[in-house]
């Protein structure tokens, strides 16, 4: 007779509410704890955005504090001052004016007299012009009338348009006979502040709002105005506006930083909404409330497991005895399988003796394979060096014959010197093709290509090649080796010399380089006709060459992009966009006051 099952009890949710109300307490202090971790992350991140604002600001302003005392001693400028009612002085100076004002980026330029009206201006041809106006109620016109470099900043009366001004004074043997004045463009500031949650605010001594990213901020008070204040606003006229409207803003709502700048005395102001601080806090604790109830179910889900606990070992005995005779099922198929497996075994062996076989040829073909790319790289990279010893032995054999064994003497020593750098190229061949590593050394950049160049000089000669150079006189210091670096530098200019035999005179070579950042950059350049595309895609790969009248085996370019990514650089290859190929080495700065020929011997 078959037991009635018990059925299943209720999971005991006194017990997990009375766990909810011990561990609900614990959501204030990570409240806490998130909120001041948040308003730090966020006082951080404004503290920075107001310190790049502020340094884009006064830069911007740096850079025309100084131009009206520098403009100030133009002849052209102080011969309208003396004679302004010359029509030609004037027009001069108005010409003048406008280009250094487009030349320099400033808004607009002009002259005044001691009287403060304007005798010539940048803007002396446009609808707005400033000349014939008069400006001395202007700050910055009474502060550089006494001598002083005038500021000021405020809404032009008659462009309409804000900017911030520098005044100068003019002297004539130290007497001041007008003032010059430039006005800076500022709206672009607002500009570079985007469309972001945080607000910008820029106010200047009267606490009036001039920058800012809301437009309908602009030119309203922050605080309450002074009697002073507000006539000094009616006399000097810096806003569109004699009365200011009060800025109200709930400050339940933001969270301001501010920054004073001293050179202008305004303040930057960034304006966050704490809804940004609430939303992330909120996120938080609702995590953390998250997480309660997840260890409240996961409480529960154990007082489950617990119950269907004893329920399963009702089950187990039944659930032995189909175990059982599953398994004697199981082992008569795995017997089966076992027979199928011991024939595929074997199969497998025999295809793996087979393969090993393939291999051990695939190896002996890859070894022939090593040796033919070998020799055809030693063929291709003595042809310079050959071609050199035999130009310095027929001149040997001429010196010698005009009796001038000092001459010759020195044709042999270089004859020597170029058979000592074959056998070094030869046995940095042979450890390339056996893949060893040596280390990059600090190599001189100048050096290396002055010695690849002689070794082309009288093949550059006779075909009539210009070269010109823009290569610094300080020593360039590089991560190569010294056989590697002239190897590559000669395969690229002997290029570089059959790309011009294409093309008729004038035929140029151009040599440049410069140091950015942590590589040095070596530019080589022809006027020749360019890669095309199908050389731009193969030119990398080994036994490719476009060469029609000069024999090539279309292994320089491989071998050089292979010694450079040893080297940790890179070669790059272009057309220049005024024709012709542009070869770029990228190389690695290397430390200075090691020897100009460092030596390299592949075969140690």
């Amino acid at each position: 007779m078959t037991p009635t099952p018990t059925p299943p009890r209720r999971p005991r949710w006194r017990s997990l509410a009375l766990l909810a109300l011990c561990l609900a307490p614990l959501l204030w202090p990570l409240h806490h704890l998130a909120e001041r971790y948040y308003q730090d992350q966020l006082a951080s991140q404004n503290r920075q955005t107001l310190d790049l604002y502020v340094a884009n600001l006064l830069g911007t302003l740096h850079r025309y504090e100084t131009l009206p005392q520098i403009l100030g001693e133009l002849p052209a400028l102080r011969g309208v001052l003396k004679d302004p009612f010359r029509l030609e002085a004037v027009t001069n100076a108005n010409r003048l004016l406008k280009d250094i004002s487009q030349q320099t980026g400033a808004e607009v330029m002009y002259l005044m007299d001691v009287s403060g009206n304007t005798l010539a201006g940048s803007n002396w041809d446009k609808h707005d012009s400033f000349v014939g106006r008069n400006f001395a109620f202007r700050p910055y016109f009474i502060e550089a009338m006494q001598g002083n470099l005038g500021r000021f900043f405020g809404q032009g009366t008659t462009s309409a348009k804000r900017g911030y001004f520098f005044a100068a004074a003019v002297r004539d043997a130290g007497k001041v006979i007008g003032v010059l004045v430039v006005k800076v463009d500022l709206d672009h500031t607002e500009t570079l502040w985007g469309r972001t949650p945080e607000q910008l605010l820029l106010t200047d001594q009267n606490g009036v709002v001039v920058l800012t990213s809301r437009p309908d901020w602009r030119f309203r008070a922050t605080r309450p105005l002074s009697a002073a204040e507000r006539q000094a606003i009616i006399a000097i006229q810096p806003y569109p506006t004699q009365a200011p409207q009060p800025l109200t803003l709930n400050p339940d709502a933001w969270i301001t930083q501010t920054r004073d700048i001293r050179e202008t005395g305004w303040q930057v102001s960034i304006l966050a909404p704490r809804i940004l601080l609430d939303r992330s806090v909120q996120t938080v604790t609702a995590i953390g409330a998250g997480a309660l109830l997840v260890v409240m179910l996961l409480a529960g889900l154990v007082m489950q497991r617990r119950r269907h606990y004893i329920d399963r070992i009702r089950f187990e005995a039944r659930g032995r005895q189909d175990l059982e005779k599953r398994v004697v099922e199981r082992t008569a198929a795995l017997e089966g399988l076992n027979t199928r497996l011991k024939s595929a075994v074997l199969e497998r062996e025999n295809a793996q003796q087979e393969l090993v076989r393939a291999q051990d040829e695939l190896v002996q073909a890859g070894k022939l394979s090593v040796l033919g790319t070998m020799s055809a790289s030693i063929s291709h990279e003595l042809n310079q060096p050959l071609a050199a010893i035999r130009s310095y032995a027929e001149n040997a054999e001429v010196l010698l014959d005009h009796q001038r064994t000092d001459d010759a003497r020195g044709n042999l020593k270089q004859i020597g010197e170029l058979t000592g750098r074959m056998a070094s190229i030869i046995a940095h061949l042979r450890a390339f093709a056996r893949r060893d590593r040596h280390a990059p050394e600090s190599v001189a950049l100048q050096p290396a290509l002055e010695d690849a160049l002689a070794l082309l000089a009288k093949r550059r000669r006779a075909m009539a090649v210009e070269l010109v150079r823009d290569i610094p006189d300080a020593t360039l210091w590089v991560q190569a080796g010294e056989t590697r670096l002239r190897q590559v530098l000669g395969n690229l200019l002997a290029n570089a010399l059959d790309a011009l035999t294409e093309k008729a005179n004038p035929r140029t070579l151009w040599l440049s380089a410069e140091k950015r950042d942590d590589h040095v950059y070596l530019l080589i350049r022809d006027n020749g006709p360019g890669f095309s595309s199908q050389a731009l895609a193969h030119a990398r790969e080994p036994f490719f060459t476009t060469k029609t009248r000069t024999q090539g085996l279309g292994l320089g370019l491989a071998i050089c992009d292979s010694l450079m990514r040893t080297l940790g650089g890179e070669l790059l290859l272009g057309n220049h966009p005024e024709g012709g190929a542009l070869l770029t080495l990228r190389l690695r700065v290397a430390s200075g006051g090691a020897n100009l020929k460092p030596s390299e011997d592949p075969s140690a």
